[in-house]
């Protein structure tokens, strides 16, 4: 069973619906990396719309449909698990946000489902 210290790491990595590594979305390499790594848990956030560095707007509008929305991806982790992530993602992205903020985890209790080890 996977254990989340009281005091942990949010690390957030922003990048484009359409950004790849080895052939598959960004956003889906880095969440099975995750998983390979044995971490707690991520979380893939779909947005309506953003811009970033370069300024240009995505966005989900009808008139304006984007093929690039952003993405989030979410893990909470202890500190040595993000430090331990964080060169794979690294090597994954050419473009996009990381960012990482102490959290205080208040509540963490894994599942019993299928998926639990």
């Amino acid at each position: 069973m996977v254990e989340l210290p009281s005091n942990s790491y949010l690390l957030r990595i922003h990048v484009g619906e359409s950004d790849r590594f080895e052939g598959k979305p960004l956003y889906e390499a880095i969440v099975q990396k995750a998983r390979a790594l044995h971490m707690a848990g991520a979380t893939v956030l779909r947005g309506s719309m953003g811009f970033g560095a370069a300024s240009r707007i995505h966005t989900a509008k009808v008139l304006r449909l984007s093929e690039d929305l952003p993405v989030v991806v979410e893990i909470i982790e202890s500190r040595e698990k993000i430090d331990e992530l964080l060169p794979h993602i690294q090597e994954m992205m050419a473009d996009g946000l990381v960012t990482l903020e102490k959290v205080e985890v208040l509540h963490y209790h894994p599942g019993t489902g299928p998926d639990a080890k």
